[in-house]
């Protein structure tokens, strides 16, 4: 609610301002991946953007493509029953307008970000389920038919496989949660498909984490996510893209073949394969010296980064911009234990460019 009442007050015609100065030979990451058939985005906030006008102006010529953090999460969009609050994600697409970008909708179904009269709600029964479901979508997808044409469908619907520390982790290939508890494993195809007779020409894309890593655990999630996409094809349900999340974790190997090798095979399934909340989460073992930190983390990402678009990644979108608003920095479960300001974005507090940047840039430019 204290976010809510923040975003709202904060919207607004933004203050005009210039971006931070780049060297005269860097171009905007968003031309940079467009001279090479790629587009290049970032995950923004309503609130900030209209609140600090050096993170807008650097938005407004960094990015091509706008994915809201929280805007379009039913928790924000119907906080109760039947009330709709579309202002927020209105900015954002009034913001993206202005600045000749397109925007990406995240996400109808979650586990997370629920306000608690759905978790109750979804309780009583798969009819009741089934209608929220169908009332949701029918509000939203109505009021973004113009704006957003690629939405996050579903969104972390993946079970992380046994011997993993994550509570999801389960036998079944599902992620356990109110949704599955109500419909059944039937529920991907029903959203799929509601989404699908509500917009035709709509791009509906399954996006969730935890498959980049060289580790037992990725391999293994990696397979769940193939299955499940498989069968929804196979089963002629509508589904159009893949999204990786690329939360990377430096504390994991990586190895750029099996993440290649996935990729395309969910493109044999004539599926699109997007990179969409890419951000480094550093382990806090890693060097005091922050010009070999960030050193690390660009050598890390640009590696990650290359694999997914040799594998077909044509879309890439970091989660923010920058230090000063990441989540991993504000929020506890991944910040640094140290206390140390974790770098994982392409510029730091102050929003002077990083190496990650430079790496970023290198790799969407390559070819």
């Amino acid at each position: 609610m204290i976010r809510r009442r923040r975003v709202l007050a904060a919207l607004g015609a933004l203050p005009a301002c210039a971006a931070p100065p780049l060297a005269a030979q860097e171009a905007p990451l968003r031309q940079v991946a467009r001279a090479r058939g790629l587009v290049f985005g970032t995950a923004v906030r309503a609130d900030l953007l209209a609140t600090d006008p050096e993170l807008a102006a650097l938005v407004a010529r960094e990015a091509e493509l706008l994915v809201p953090e929280w805007e379009a999460k039913w928790d924000a969009l119907q906080p109760e029953e039947g009330r709709f609050e579309f202002a927020p994600l209105r900015a954002i697409l009034g913001f993206a307008q202005r600045h000749h970008q397109r925007v990406r909708g995240h996400a109808l179904i979650w586990h997370a970000a629920m306000p608690g009269w759905l978790t109750a709600a979804l309780a009583e029964g798969p009819r009741r389920a089934a209608a929220l479901m169908e009332t949701h979508f029918t509000a939203v997808l109505r009021e973004t038919r113009e704006a957003i044409r690629d939405w996050d469908v579903l969104n972390e619907v993946i079970a992380n496989p046994p011997g993993s520390d994550n509570p999801s982790a389960t036998e079944g290939d599902l992620r356990p949660t109110p949704w599955l508890a109500a419909l059944g494993p039937g529920y991907l195809e029903r959203a799929l498909r509601l989404a699908r007779q509500l917009d035709p020409t709509l791009r509906l894309t399954l996006n969730d984490y935890g498959v980049e890593a060289d580790t037992p655990h990725a391999g293994a999630k990696r397979q769940r996510l193939l299955r499940v996409a498989r069968g929804l094809v196979e089963r002629g349900v509508p589904l159009d893209a893949v999204g990786v999340q690329a939360h990377l974790q430096m504390r994991d190997p990586f190895r750029p073949e099996p993440l290649i090798a996935f990729l395309r095979a969910l493109r044999d399934l004539g599926l699109a394969v997007l990179v969409t909340e890419l951000d480094v989460r550093e382990p806090d073992s890693l060097a005091p010296s922050l010009a070999d930190r960030d050193a690390a983390v660009a050598d890390y990402a640009g590696r990650f980064l290359a694999a997914a678009i040799e594998g077909g990644v044509r879309n890439v979108l970091t989660w923010g911009l920058t230090d000063r608003d990441s989540w991993l920095v504000k929020e506890p479960a991944v910040a640094r234990a140290d206390g140390a300001t974790t770098r994982g974005l392409p510029y730091d507090e102050a929003l002077r460019p990083k190496p990650l940047r430079a790496a970023l840039a290198q790799v969407l430019g390559a070819g």
